[in-house]
C-alpha cells in the first residue's frame, strides 16, 4: 500500500492554513526559507514526541492522582513541550536570518514552524487508518484536524511570536512579553486539550470552538497591529 494518501491528507490541512497566512505578509519571504523552516518544524514534532513519551511515564512514576496527572501532562508535558519546540525552530533557523526585516515576519515564521509540526503529527495520526486505507475515516479525521489541531498549532505559535515580535521592540519589557507569549501560547493549548478530554457532552465542543474563534480573532488583530509597526526588526 502506498503511502501517498496519508501523506497527501497528512499535510493537506497544514497546506490550506499556511496559504491562507502566507497572504497576510504584502512582502512574501522566499519560498526555500518557508520550505526550510516548515520542515525543520516537521522534524521537531519527533523529538517533542519522544519526550511526551517520557514525561508521562515520568509522571506515572509519582503516584499523584490521576486528575493532577491529567493536569500536568497535558499543561507541561504537551502544551510546554510542544510550545517550547515550535519556538525553538524560529529561534535557532530564523531570528539571526536576514530574512527577517519586517516585525510581521516574526509571527509568519513561527506559525510556518507551528504548520510544519501539525503536519507531521496528522500523518502520524492517520497512519493507523491507512493499511488498508479506510477512505472516509481518513477523510473525516483530516477535516477534524484541518478546523481543530492545526489551527491550533498555528494560533498557539502566532499568538506567541506576536509578542516575540513586541520585545524586539519594547526592548524594556523584552523578557516580560516573551514570557507573556510563551504563558499564553500554553494556556491556550493546555486549555484546548484539556476540554476536548476531560468536558462531557454537549460541551465538549462549545469550549474547544469558543477557544479557537477568540485567539483566531487576536492573532488577525495581531498581524494588523504588527502592520503599523515600521522599521526593520533589530535582533540582537
Amino acid at each position: 500500500m502506498s503511502f501517498v494518501p496519508l501523506i497527501i491528507f497528512g499535510l493537506l490541512p497544514s497546506t490550506i492554513w499556511l496559504l491562507f497566512y502566507l497572504r497576510k505578509d504584502a512582502h512574501p519571504e522566499s519560498k526555500p526559507m518557508i520550505l526550510k523552516v516548515f520542515s525543520y518544524g516537521m522534524l521537531a514534532a519527533i523529538p517533542a514526541a519522544l519526550l511526551e513519551l517520557g514525561i508521562i511515564e515520568e509522571l506515572n512514576k509519582l503516584n499523584l492522582s490521576p486528575s493532577l496527572t491529567t493536569v500536568l501532562y497535558v499543561f507541561v508535558g504537551i502544551a510546554l513541550v510542544e510550545e517550547t519546540f515550535k519556538y525553538l525552530v524560529v529561534r535557532g533557523k530564523v531570528l539571526k536570518s536576514a530574512e527577517l526585516d519586517e516585525p510581521i515576519d516574526v509571527m509568519l515564521y513561527m506559525i510556518i514552524s507551528a504548520l510544519g509540526f501539525a503536519a507531521l503529527e496528522n500523518v502520524l495520526v492517520l497512519l493507523p487508518f491507512t493499511f488498508p486505507l479506510h477512505f472516509f475515516e481518513t477523510f473525516s479525521i483530516s477535516i477534524l484536524r484541518f478546523i481543530g489541531a492545526t489551527l491550533l498549532h498555528a494560533l498557539c505559535s502566532g499568538t506567541l511570536g506576536y509578542f516575540l515580535a513586541l520585545s524586539f521592540f519594547e526592548t524594556k519589557n523584552s523578557s516580560k512579553l516573551f514570557i507573556t507569549g510563551v504563558l499564553t501560547a500554553v494556556l491556550l493549548h493546555g486549555l484546548y486539550n484539556f476540554s476536548i478530554m476531560r468536558i462531557g457532552e454537549p460541551l465538549k465542543f462549545i469550549i474547544p470552538f469558543i477557544i479557537l474563534i477568540t485567539f483566531s480573532l487576536f492573532v488577525s488583530f495581531a498581524f494588523k497591529n504588527l502592520k503599523k509597526i515600521t522599521g526593520v526588526c533589530k535582533i540582537s
